[in-house]
């Protein structure tokens, strides 16, 4: 402890972050906390002069929870009845002489606690259970203790942005902090452009240059830029859709607080760490203070069990969750996964799993961490970092339990995520293409599992099927794994002998529609020109690339308009489920190829 300046009745104290105030000076010592302090504790009739934002730590079960800063006084005294200050080796204080006297309106002490690099995940004895996110929430606001509805500062570990929200949050940053202001910490931001990037669109390629710009004047560490827009290739910092770079890179790590200007930056949930969407105002605000202000949300625990059958992947476990709740029954709500399937899931399926929860309205999804998690992380992260695990006797909102042996491959029919159905029950839905990619169907795994399908087939696709994977490494993948059981064969080769579209530059794609010249977007059709085309002889194909109407995909939302035109018709569906049914050209359960 250090006592750093002494004016009439002014004491200010720095103490580190295990010192606490002895018993015996709590007759004399109240406590105030406020979020604007300055102005509450002059409008009381205090003189305040510069000072710093502090912590509520003395009684903070009891004290008014207003914000951050603790202001203790005392009764009025004079310098000589200040007493002498003792400090024992546990760090606590207490003042010798205090006079029960009636109370000044002067500050005589503060306290601020140093900042450790890192807080612990639950601090102090537990005096109620918590769930995992609330431990996660716990940590990153220094509060010992918190309950669903709290609102509370968050500190921030990594925010995200990329190319289609990035330059709405730096305007915003300027705008606030002014245009020369620098931002909290240049090596816990990241920026990935991945949405509207191989397209001749100016207004998009200038979000790319906007990135660029502020990435140099702030010296951001994490950008991973994209100049070439003819060859990704040459482009070596660049990696493609942002949620699955963030877990490539390194960005992911359990138990800390990861925000994202994009909505299912939730998959990040996967890696035990609460992970969420925000908008463009708070990422500004975030820029700027490392901070933003969240309500805890309570937590619905999802119980899957059972061995999950060969035909099933994690997006039919999903679907079947959002069926079963709707798109708003997890609204502002942690979604929890656990169970015997869910801990033998990769970490790739677990990101899907998380990706999808903001389709049921959940402020994010969360897997507790485990040696998969870990053993994933090796190669990825050298950064120290603490799991946290919700108590046993944690309180629940909702727990939901599945037998996932007994499930079904499914879809979701248009025109939402939560209009669940049986593949089987849609063998009769004629489509015109099939979509794989994104970041809930464009990782590796992904591809690996549509070209078992293909494999086991060894037929060609009936209708056109475009493959976008998520990410340069994802692309190099396709191109050089050996897919089991296939005798060395790559899935860009069994995608090539099924007759499917060559696997396209790694980016979001047609996943949001885009721009018009996006590749595999759903654009309006030209039925006038598509006959005068047929009546001349000349290829369609091409044509048809942006004419049809109805697709099976392995994207995360099949609203109108979604992937391009308002009238597409778009089955969300498992790499499995979509690999059947461009074989056949019908929706199409995968069973009839894995069987």
């Amino acid at each position: 402890m250090e006592l750093k300046s002494c004016s009439n009745d002014i004491v200010i104290f720095f103490l580190n972050s295990q010192t606490d105030i002895g018993p015996d000076c709590c007759h004399a010592i109240d406590i105030i906390t406020c979020n604007y302090w300055p102005a509450m504790l002059t409008s009381l009739g205090f003189t305040v002069e510069e000072g710093n934002i502090l912590r509520d730590y003395y009684n903070a079960s009891s004290a008014p929870s207003l914000g951050g800063l603790t202001v203790i006084y005392q009764p009025q005294v004079s310098k000589k009845d200040l007493g002498s200050f003792c400090f024992s080796s546990t760090s606590q204080f207490s003042v010798n002489k205090c006079k029960k006297s009636a109370v000044s309106k002067k500050i005589v002490s503060v306290m601020a606690p140093q900042q450790s690099e890192r807080r612990p995940a639950t601090t102090g004895s537990v005096k109620n259970a918590m769930t995992l996110t609330e431990k996660i929430f716990s940590r990153a606001s220094e509060k010992p203790q918190l309950s669903p509805g709290d609102n509370v500062w968050v500190n921030v570990d990594i925010l995200m942005t990329h190319d289609v929200c990035g330059p709405g949050s730096f305007g915003i940053f300027k705008k606030e902090f002014g245009e020369n202001a620098k931002v909290w910490d240049r090596e816990k931001i990241v920026i990935i452009p991945d949405h509207y990037i191989f397209t001749s669109d100016e207004r998009a390629n200038r979000n790319v240059d906007i990135l660029r710009d502020f990435c140099m004047e702030q010296n951001i560490k994490y950008f991973y830029d994209i100049k070439d827009l003819g060859n990704f290739k040459a482009n070596p910092d660049y990696k493609g859709v942002c949620h699955i770079a963030l877990a490539q890179e390194g960005h992911c790590r359990p138990g800390e607080v990861l925000l994202g200007t994009d909505s299912h930056t939730c998959t990040a949930g996967a890696f035990g760490q609460f992970a969420t969407g925000i908008g463009n105002t708070d990422a500004g605000f975030v820029l700027g203070t490392g901070k933003v202000l969240l309500k805890v949300p309570p937590t619905l625990r999802f119980v899957l069990d059972g061995e999950m059958p060969d035909y099933l992947l994690a997006k039919d476990l999903i679907l079947q969750i959002i069926g079963e709740i709707s798109v708003a029954g997890a609204t502002y709500k942690s979604m929890e996964f656990v169970g015997t399937t869910v801990e033998r899931l990769s970490m790739e399926e677990r990101m899907t799993l998380c990706n999808m929860v903001v389709e049921a309205g959940g402020k994010n999804g969360v897997v507790p961490a485990d040696g998969t998690t870990f053993k994933y992380l090796e190669d990825k992260t050298s950064l120290p970092y603490e799991p946290v695990y919700s108590d046993e006797k944690a309180s629940f909102l909702s727990e939901y339990r599945f037998d996932i042996s007994k499930l079904e491959p499914l879809v979701a029919k248009p025109h939402s995520p939560d209009n669940r159905a049986l593949a089987r029950e849609c063998k009769d839905v004629k489509i015109d293409r099939v979509y794989i990619g994104s970041c809930t169907g464009g990782k590796t795994e992904d591809f690996l599992a549509a070209a078992k399908v293909f494999l086991a087939s060894g037929k060609k696709v009936k209708v056109p099927t475009f493959l976008v994977p998520a990410t340069q490494k994802v692309w190099m993948d396709v191109y050089t794994l050996p897919v089991p059981g296939s005798g060395g064969k790559t899935c860009s080769q069994i995608f090539e002998e099924a007759g499917c579209d060559t696997p396209a530059s790694p980016s979001c794609g047609a996943c949001l529609g885009g721009p018009k010249d996006t590749y595999a977007r759903m654009n309006e059709p030209m039925a006038s020109c598509f006959l005068i085309l047929l009546l001349c002889n000349i290829s369609t194909y091409p044509l048809y690339h942006n004419t049809t109407k109805v697709c099976v995909s392995t994207t995360n939302r099949n609203f109108p308009g979604r992937m391009g035109h308002k009238e597409g018709q778009i089955y969300l569906a498992s790499p499995y489920t979509a690999a059947a049914s461009a074989l056949t050209g019908y929706v199409t359960d995968p069973r009839e190829f894995l069987e």
